[in-house]
């Protein structure tokens, strides 16, 4: 029987990606698809309830116990509602609550990067519409950050399949762009 790490082709090899890109001072918190051993729930407040869990994420990338990266996976999904959604979801979050830290709030630091990753290997390359449309949603979003309120200040779109993924050029431009993240 399949396990939910395998289903997730994609999520496991960023995952892995990202934790052995060796990230000075930080901590890699990944979900079961990305390899970890938890769900990675975000708050609207510092209160841990159903009620103020706004969303799950794929990946985090705390430094100085704060949020400096989510990065959320889409493999199946790639419509435009389910790309803003969770980014809206994210964005009107504040905290990230779990029992591994002793349910102590880790808040988002000042400037927090999202980037979203969308599995192209599902579509027929020539026949598809949605790289031009995921160039359009990227822009659009990246127009209006931060969202008032919110510690979300830069947002990317990356998108390809494992195979790309696992490229060496592909690995160096996503861990490039944490890497600046993180300064």
């Amino acid at each position: 029987m399949a396990t939910k790490k395998n289903q997730h082709p994609l999520h496991k090899v960023i995952g892995d990606m990202i934790q052995d890109s060796e990230l000075q001072d930080c901590a890699v918190i990944k979900d079961p698809a990305c390899g970890g051993n938890q769900n990675i729930p975000l708050f609207c407040s510092v209160e841990k309830s159903n009620e103020t869990e706004y969303c799950n994420v794929d990946l985090l990338i705390l430094k100085d116990n704060k949020i400096r990266v989510i990065v959320e996976i889409e493999e199946a999904d790639v419509t435009p509602i389910q790309i803003f959604g969770k980014f809206l979801a994210s964005a009107l979050s504040f905290y990230f609550i779990h029992g591994t830290r002793k349910n102590v709030p880790v808040g988002m630091g000042d400037s927090v990067s999202f980037i979203q990753i969308l599995d192209v290997s599902r579509l027929i390359q020539d026949k598809t519409a949605k790289f031009g449309q995921w160039k359009r949603m990227e822009k659009s979003i990246r127009n209006i950050v931060p969202v008032r309120n919110s510690k979300i200040s830069d947002y990317k779109i990356f998108f390809g399949n494992t195979s790309d993924f696992a490229q060496e050029d592909k690995k160096r431009e996503i861990t490039h762009y944490i890497r600046r993240a993180l300064i």
